[in-house]
């Protein structure tokens, strides 16, 4: 027994050091400098995860505005230097933004590849996405939400609701069943028909428990998707892959069709989904499932993080405020609770610049999304002052937390400050500088470039409306007004709006009216 041990662990030792030896990567000449990490395949994949942003700020310093690193198999190209962000942009001959996210879709999602070359599919999910989440189809869907949020607020949590009663709830669990049931029902209608419906009630009590169902098969699939990203096989993963069968077959077509005002967003897809793709009925249904993941997974922390600071800062709140309560009084709509809802559209939404700073604010500070750029072909990257070499099927990223916790650019970067993103004379500020020169990057929770986030406008839209409305139906106030900022959940960095750690309790009542 001892010595079958001892052969193992000899032979473990002996591939360790034969792949120090021979099959770590070799800087070449004209690349940048190189970080392989110790540890065979994994490489500096568990520096990186446990702090991403202080892993690379130590790299930054060691190396300057460009280095590689071996995480995971792949070697990542991170380029620092935020007036250099703009070299990945035009690099579109030799980078390829498609590739990573085709891939990472049909590994955690578990459909076909959508990448037209492979035949499954000719859709372009870039063009669906743009035509049905701006221009006028933002209209509608902003519409849809602004019902839908008040119906959840005020008609579906009603049980909760009693006048002039305090309810106590977890801040995070609060903002994500308000936003997670909202959004399923502005994206994938309602299954009843809130006309001449004698059975109305006891069908939308069916309806709430299939989405709130649907939350928590979510919520345990939604915590292994940075696993699956990784390149793991869900099938490690038991419970998290039921769930995502579950959320598959609740969003087949057949289901799907029983639903009423589904979103164009929804409606082409699947149209697209039977005319061009090869796909079979689950494999359609997890495409659902990826526009779902999408459209909660960043919206939801990004909500919490949002209502949290203002709950913090109470400057803030009053500008907030004065702010909704002014377009409200401009728009002529009153508040009242006998069921004639609240109605703001987009114009007038667009027309908040404290709600945009201060959702950009906590967007700031809780945001560690990632831009992926994979490269064709061998090529020499040229940036501001100097060129590099990649070399093909390597990825060049940007990592814009460091731009967003930048000195520099944002002074006293940890700090909320509410009017951050406003000129003196209360509208937006584009102005950011660094080394006394203008910034064009200085923001970047949403990416950059073609590869920005579609559905970037009708999330934010969503967080005002939740705002707006909160501020106007209900008193809201943390538990402890001196609870910590809870810390940001590193295990989601690289994928978008971070999570908080731990939940943050509040409470609320509906407002004398």
């Amino acid at each position: 027994m001892f010595l079958a041990s001892w052969i193992w662990g000899a032979a473990v030792i002996l591939c360790c050091v034969s792949w120090f030896l021979l099959g770590r990567r070799r800087r070449r000449q004209g690349e940048p400098p190189l970080e392989n990490g110790f540890l065979p395949y994994l490489g500096c994949a568990l520096k990186f995860g446990t702090n991403p942003l202080e892993f690379l700020k130590e790299k930054q310093k060691k190396h300057g505005h460009i280095f590689t690193c071996h995480v995971a198999g792949k070697y990542i190209h991170f380029l620092t230097d935020p007036f250099s962000y703009h070299a990945l942009m035009r690099q579109g001959k030799h980078l390829d933004w498609k590739k990573f996210h085709f891939a990472t879709s049909a590994k955690a999602f578990g459909h076909g590849s959508i990448d037209p070359a492979e035949g499954n599919t000719t859709e372009n999910f870039h063009q669906t996405f743009i035509r049905t989440l701006q221009g006028n189809a933002l209209d509608a869907l902003v519409e849809a939400m602004m019902e839908n949020l008040q119906y959840v607020m005020l008609q579906s949590r009603s049980p909760k609701l009693q006048s002039n009663t305090w309810v106590t709830e977890g801040l995070y669990t609060f903002c994500c069943q308000v936003m997670f049931e909202s959004g399923f029902l502005t994206l994938f209608g309602k299954e009843f028909n809130s006309n001449n419906d004698k059975n109305l009630s006891l069908k939308q009590e069916t309806e709430r428990a299939h989405i709130l169902n649907a939350l928590e098969n979510f919520k345990e699939f939604d915590k292994i998707f940075p696993a699956l990203v990784a390149g793991l096989p869900i099938h490690l993963f038991k419970s998290a892959h039921s769930a995502r069968e579950k959320l598959g077959e609740a969003l087949l077509h057949k289901n799907l069709l029983k639903r009423d005002n589904l979103s164009e967003l929804v409606t082409l897809r699947m149209f697209l989904n039977d005319t061009l793709s090869t796909f079979d009925d689950m494999e359609k249904a997890k495409t659902h499932v990826a526009v779902l993941w999408a459209s909660q997974a960043n919206t939801i922390p990004a909500t919490f993080w949002t209502l949290f600071y203002l709950l913090k800062s109470p400057e803030a709140m009053r500008a907030a405020t004065k702010e909704v309560q002014s377009i409200l009084e401009s728009a002529e709509e009153s508040i009242s609770l006998d069921g004639k809802h609240i109605s703001l559209n987009r114009k007038q939404l667009d027309n908040m610049p404290i709600l945009d700073s201060i959702i950009k604010e906590a967007m700031r500070l809780s945001s560690a999304s990632m831009t992926f750029r994979v490269a064709k072909e061998d090529f020499t990257l040229h940036l501001e002052n100097d060129s590099y070499n990649i070399r093909k099927d390597d990825i060049v990223a940007l990592y814009p937390q460091l731009l967003h916790f930048d000195p520099e650019i944002y002074a006293d970067p940890l700090t909320f400050k509410y009017d951050r993103f406003l000129t003196e004379n209360g509208e937006e500020k584009t102005d950011f500088y660094r080394n006394g020169r203008k910034l064009k990057h200085y923001y970047m929770p949403f990416g950059t470039g073609i590869a920005k986030c579609p559905g970037r406008l009708f999330a934010v839209h969503e967080i005002k409306q939740f705002l707006a409305l909160m501020f106007s139906y209900f008193e809201i106030e943390l538990v402890d007004s001196d609870v910590k900022c809870p810390s940001l959940d590193q295990s989601r960095a690289g994928l978008g709006i971070l999570q908080p750690s731990n939940d943050i309790d509040f409470r609320y009542r509906l407002k004398r009216l």
